[in-house]
C-alpha cells in the first residue's frame, strides 16, 4: 500500500495533508508514504522532518508513481496523478459543488475521489471531520485578524489616565467556527453578543459567557438542517432577523459573520444600509467571503474601506495558521483511513454509511448521490 503527499498547487494554500506524525502511524500500519519534496515547507514541516519519520522525499512524478491512495488538502487536478495505480483512492477536499468539472475529470480517469467535506457528522466520525477542524482555527484567526484590524483595545482597562470601554463584538452563525469566535473574543476582553438560526444554540452562546440576540416574534422556525447544518429560513424569519440585526449591529465594533449553507452561495447576512449604521473604525470579518460572502462589498483577502467601517475575510482563512490546521487536518485523514484498514488486505476497506457518504467517483462513474440529485 503506497501513499503518496502532493505538495498544494492551489493559490494561497500553504497546508500539508500529512504531518511527521501521521506519516509514522501509517507506516506502522504497513503502508509505504511518499511524499513530495517541499511538500510541507509552507506549513513549517521540512523534508529531513518527514524523511525522520520514515518517508521517501522525492519529487512529485515519483511520489505519485504507483500509488494507491493520494491524500491531499484541496483535490490536485487529474494531471497531477499520472502514474498513480488505475482506481487509486484521492482523499482531499473536492468543492464537489463548486468545481463539478474536476469531479467529473476524476470519474473520467477512473480515479475513486473521496470528498473529506463530505463527511457525516455523526458520532464516530468526528474524529475525521476536516471541516470541523479546519473551522475551529478560522473562528479563531477571524477575530485576530479583526483585532488588529481594529483600532481601539478589546478588554476594558482602567488606568489612571481615565477607563478604555471594552469593544463590543457580534458574531453571526454559532457552528463550530462562531463558536471558537465568541470563545477567543471572550478571552481578548470584548463584550460579545451572537445569533443563529438554529434556536437550539441559544444555550451554547450563553455557556461561553455571551448574550444571545434572537428573533423571538416569529415562532415554530428551527433552522435546523440535516447534519447538524442550518437551512434557509422563511421570508417572514429574514425579515424579522433583517430588524434586529439592524438595530443590535449599529451598536457593535467588531462582527464576525460565519454563515455557510453547503451546496450554495453564502447568505447575505449584512447590507450596506446597515453598515452604513456602524461607527467609523468598526471592523467586519466575513469568514464566508471566498463563498460569495455574507457581507455586502466584501472582497476575499481585501481590506474594503466603506462608511468608515473596514470589511474584510480571508479566501483561506485556515491557511493563515498553517501549522496547526496541517496537523488536525492530516490526523482526520489517519483517523479516517486507520479507522477502516483491513490487516489482511493490508488496505482500508470502507463501510456503506462513510464510504457512501464521501465517495465522489468509482469505476469510471459520478456516484455520489449529492451530485447526482
Amino acid at each position: 500500500m503506497r501513499i503518496a503527499v502532493l505538495k498544494e498547487q492551489a493559490a494561497g494554500e500553504t497546508r500539508a495533508a500529512a504531518s511527521p506524525e501521521t506519516v509514522k502511524k501509517f507506516i506502522a500500519l504497513g503502508a509505504t508514504m511518499a511524499v513530495e519534496e517541499g511538500a510541507g515547507a509552507s506549513a513549517s514541516i521540512t523534508d529531513s522532518a518527514y524523511r525522520e519519520a520514515g518517508a521517501e522525499v522525492v519529487p512529485a512524478h515519483q511520489a505519485v508513481a504507483g500509488a494507491d491512495i493520494v491524500l491531499g488538502v484541496q483535490a490536485p487536478d487529474v494531471a497531477e496523478l499520472a502514474g498513480a495505480k488505475p482506481g487509486a483512492w484521492v482523499a482531499a477536499m473536492f468543492d464537489p459543488f463548486g468545481q463539478r468539472e474536476r469531479v467529473d475529470a476524476y470519474a473520467r480517469a477512473g480515479f475513486e475521489a473521496l470528498a473529506m467535506e463530505f463527511m457525516p457528522r455523526i458520532t464516530r466520525a468526528q474524529s475525521m471531520d476536516v471541516l470541523s477542524s479546519q473551522s475551529n482555527l478560522a473562528g479563531y484567526k477571524a477575530v485576530l485578524a479583526a483585532a488588529d484590524q481594529y483600532g481601539r483595545a478589546f478588554p476594558m482597562m482602567m488606568t489612571a489616565a481615565g477607563t478604555v470601554s471594552a469593544a463590543k463584538c457580534f458574531v453571526m452563525g454559532v457552528g463550530v467556527a462562531g463558536l471558537q469566535a465568541i470563545a477567543t473574543a471572550r478571552r481578548l476582553g470584548a463584550q460579545v453578543s451572537a445569533t443563529d438560526v438554529r434556536s437550539a444554540t441559544k444555550e451554547q452562546i450563553q455557556s461561553l459567557g455571551a448574550k444571545p440576540i434572537f428573533v423571538e416574534s416569529v415562532a415554530g422556525i428551527e433552522g435546523e438542517g440535516s447534519g447538524g447544518y442550518a437551512t434557509e429560513m422563511s421570508e417572514e424569519y429574514q425579515q424579522a432577523q433583517a430588524e434586529l440585526v439592524s438595530s443590535h449591529i449599529a451598536k457593535q465594533d467588531i462582527v464576525i459573520t460565519t454563515a455557510l449553507i453547503p451546496g450554495r452561495a453564502a447568505p447575505r447576512l449584512i447590507s450596506d444600509a446597515q453598515i452604513a449604521t456602524m461607527k467609523p473604525g468598526s471592523v467586519i470579518f466575513d469568514l464566508a467571503v471566498a463563498q460569495g460572502g455574507n457581507v455586502e462589498g466584501s472582497v476575499p483577502d481585501q481590506v474594503v474601506e466603506k462608511h468608515g467601517v473596514f470589511i474584510m475575510g480571508y479566501a483561506n482563512t485556515p491557511a493563515h495558521l498553517a501549522a496547526d490546521t496541517s496537523a488536525l487536518y492530516a490526523r482526520n485523514l489517519f483517523n479516517f483511513l486507520s479507522a477502516f484498514w483491513d490487516k489482511e488486505a493490508g488496505k482500508p476497506v470502507l463501510d456503506e454509511e462513510i464510504g457512501d457518504a464521501v465517495r465522489l467517483t468509482r469505476g469510471g462513474e459520478v456516484v455520489s448521490e449529492r451530485l447526482r440529485g
